[in-house]
């Protein structure tokens, strides 16, 4: 007979889940002094909500009380870069839909069957949008190791894996903490254009490619805008390079996952004249739509302007 923790894994497979393991909360000190060090240094950038609720971030006590194990999950995202907009990329995760739901979805419903298994069981569900430091967490529950470039990567899938978590009361089987299996290499720091890698395992979000073309709302420097490139929505250079990604990438079989069919005669000039309605009916449930038409109206600019210059 399995025991409560082998039937929630098995069901979070089922589920579709990649990956799933378990950690023991406790609070999260070594992480939660790197974090202090990474906003004192001011590598959050505009992101100011990452200064707020830090007892939240550090101990998930602080979000339900009673919480004694976290559920980490790992959900493959992986496929093919197609051209889709011609002289233009965006990443790879922002090519389907909305990662948020798909994963919400399936954590409500292994939460549902855990409280089946156990009626006393309550949780908290996160996807990328509370004060859960998931990647933290996904090393503890033995998901995967946090690469020099900030993103967790797994032996299985490589760094092409969106995360989420469950918070429970329940006790569970924990997992072992994932070692590190970077070693040497350095390949995502040297291959980083803008320089926001200069430091192992920290990513400096004011230089960081994706962060100036989703979260940035200020205008980009001169210096940085080239450095941008060809870039219109986020960027994947430090992950293309990445062994692990390029041994262990796996295509997807979520549905939603796959590429979404794009008008192919769109270039930059079309997308700059794409009217307001246009764009929210083209990235409908899709991570381009959360950073704005103004936003990645400007992108586009930018990335004109590079081509014009070079």
């Amino acid at each position: 007979m399995l025991s409560i923790s082998e039937n929630i894994k098995q069901k979070a497979l089922e589920l579709g889940f990649h990956k799933v393991g378990f950690a023991k909360v406790e609070r999260l000190v070594e992480e939660g002094q790197r974090l202090g060090i990474w906003l004192k240094n001011g590598h959050q950038g505009n992101m100011t909500w990452m200064e707020k609720n830090i007892k939240k971030r550090i101990d998930p006590r602080e979000i339900f009380h009673e919480a004694k194990s976290v559920i980490s999950v790992a959900l493959n995202y992986f496929q093919p870069i197609d051209n889709l907009f011609e002289n233009a990329k965006i990443s790879r995760y922002a090519i389907k839909g909305d990662y948020h739901e798909v994963i919400g979805v399936r954590l409500h419903r292994l939460l549902d069957y855990i409280k089946q298994l156990e009626p006393s069981a309550q949780g908290v569900l996160d996807v990328d949008s509370g004060p859960i430091m998931e990647k933290a967490w996904a090393v503890r529950a033995g998901i995967g190791w946090q690469g020099k470039h900030s993103i967790t990567i797994t032996k299985e899938f490589g760094s092409w894996v969106f995360l989420g978590e469950i918070i429970t009361n329940i006790a569970l089987d924990y997992d072992s903490p994932h070692a590190d299996l970077c070693g040497d290499c350095t390949l995502c720091i040297e291959a980083c254009p803008s320089g926001a890698l200069s430091e192992y395992y920290v990513l400096n979000a004011n230089r960081c490619i994706a962060y100036l073309t989703i979260e940035h709302k200020d205008e980009i420097s001169e210096e940085l805008k080239y450095k941008i490139d060809n870039w219109i929505f986020g960027c994947d250079i430090c992950q293309e390079v990445c062994p692990w990604n390029q041994k262990y990438a796996k295509l997807t079989n979520i549905e939603e996952f796959i590429p979404r069919k794009y008008d192919r005669s769109f270039n930059l000039i079309s997308l700059m004249k794409m009217t307001e309605d246009q764009f929210n009916t083209m990235f409908k449930n899709n991570p381009i739509k959360r950073t704005g038409y103004n936003r990645f109206r400007k992108n586009v600019q930018t990335v004109l302007e590079n081509q014009q210059h070079f």
